[in-house]
C-alpha cells in the first residue's frame, strides 16, 4: 500500500476535472486527478460549441488537457476511486487499479480538498440495436448534434418524459422530423397541436429495433408491424444516472433542481466542508464549455480557501515562535 498527499484531489479526469486540475497546478498547488478512463462522451466521434476546438474528437480533448495539466506538475492517477473519508484538511481517497496498488491493498491519495468531477452514466432505452449506434447514428444531443444533421430524416424515440421536448426542438435543424413510439399516443393536446403546427410527425406504433446494413450504418427502425421506416438519424433521451457513490460516502446532501443530483453553490461547494463538485455530477445539462467553466470556478474558489488555511497556519506558527522568544 502506498500514501500520497496533495494539497488537492480531484476524481474524474473529464472536461470539469482536468480544467479545474489546470487552474490549481498553474496556482502551484500539488493535484492528482484521478481518470476511470470512461468519460460519457467516449462514444462521440466529435464534439461542438466550444470556442476554437468545435469538432475536435473528446478523446482528444483530453488527451491534450492531461498533457497540459502534467506540464504544469499535476500527477495523474490512471485508477477507479473505490472509497472516500476524512475531512477538510485530511481526505483520503482509496483507487483501485491504480500504479502502486497491490495485493495489499488500494493506492490511498490523501488531499486538504477534494473535487468530485465522476459525470454521470447514460442508461439507454432498452430497444435492440440502439446501444450499437449510440454516437454514430443515434444521439441524445441536439445542440452537440443536431447541425451535423440538418434537413436529415430524424426519428426521435417517444420513451421518456423529455422525448417531446428533443422533438420539438430538433425540428429547428429538419423538416422531417417524426415522433416515433407508443408513448407517442399520450402526448396532451398542446403538445400535439404544436407539432402538427410544425409539421412533426406523430408515429403511434411499437419499437422493435433499431436497423443497420452490413457496414453498421443506420438504415431505419423496425416498427411493430414489422416494417422498416427508414431514417438517417435517431435521437433517444437516456435516463441520466449520477455517478455520486462518493458523494453519499461523504454523506453530502441532495438538492432537488435536478431530482438526485447533490446540492451545491454556484462554486460547487457543497454540504461538506472542503468537497466541492463540478461537471455532469453537478449539473446533468452540463455540455463540455459548461462543465470547464465549473471546473475553473471550483478550482479558483478552492485555491482562495487553502490560501486562507495558509494564512491561518503561518500565524499559528509564527506565534509559536514569538511566544518561545518571550519565554
Amino acid at each position: 500500500m502506498t500514501e500520497d498527499s496533495f494539497d488537492v484531489i480531484i476524481v474524474g479526469g473529464g472536461s470539469a476535472g482536468l480544467s479545474a486540475a489546470l487552474v490549481l497546478s498553474r496556482a502551484r498547488r500539488k493535484v492528482a486527478v484521478i481518470d476511470a478512463g470512461l468519460p460519457r462522451n467516449r462514444f462521440a466521434a466529435h464534439m461542438h460549441g466550444f470556442l476554437t476546438r468545435d469538432g475536435i474528437p473528446p478523446l482528444e480533448l483530453l488527451e491534450l488537457g492531461r498533457a497540459e495539466v502534467v506540464g504544469y506538475g499535476a500527477t495523474i492517477v490512471q485508477g477507479r476511486a473505490e472509497a472516500v473519508s476524512g475531512s477538510a484538511g485530511a481526505f483520503a481517497v482509496s483507487v483501485v487499479g491504480a500504479s502502486g496498488a497491490d495485493e495489499t491493498g488500494p493506492r490511498i491519495l490523501t488531499g486538504r480538498r477534494l473535487v468530485i468531477a465522476t459525470g454521470l452514466t447514460d442508461e439507454l432505452p432498452a430497444i435492440p440495436g440502439l446501444a450499437e449506434q449510440w454516437g454514430r447514428g443515434a444521439f441524445a444531443c441536439p445542440y452537440c448534434d443536431g447541425w451535423e444533421n440538418r434537413d436529415s430524416r430524424i426519428a426521435v424515440l417517444a420513451t421518456g418524459p423529455q422525448s417531446a421536448h428533443q422533438a420539438s426542438l430538433l425540428r429547428q435543424w429538419s423538416s422531417q422530423v417524426a415522433f416515433v413510439g407508443p408513448q407517442a399516443a399520450s402526448l396532451d393536446a398542446e403538445t400535439r397541436r404544436g407539432f402538427e403546427a410544425r409539421g412533426i410527425e406523430i408515429v403511434d406504433t411499437a419499437l422493435q429495433e433499431l436497423v443497420a446494413d452490413e457496414a453498421g450504418e443506420l438504415v431505419g427502425l423496425r416498427l411493430g408491424d414489422g416494417s422498416v421506416r427508414e431514417f438517417d438519424v435517431v435521437f433517444a433521451g437516456p435516463r441520466m444516472v449520477n455517478n455520486d457513490a462518493l458523494l453519499d460516502q461523504l454523506g453530502a446532501a441532495k438538492g432537488d433542481a435536478y431530482g438526485e443530483w447533490v446540492a451545491s453553490d454556484f462554486t460547487g461547494l457543497t454540504s461538506v466542508p472542503g468537497v466541492w463538485v463540478a461537471g455532469n455530477a453537478a449539473f446533468p445539462g452540463a455540455l463540455v464549455p459548461v462543465a470547464v467553466a465549473a471546473g475553473v470556478m471550483a478550482a479558483t474558489m478552492i485555491n482562495a480557501d487553502l490560501v486562507g488555511d495558509d494564512t491561518r497556519q503561518a500565524v499559528e506558527a509564527l506565534e509559536r515562535v514569538e511566544a518561545l522568544d518571550q519565554a
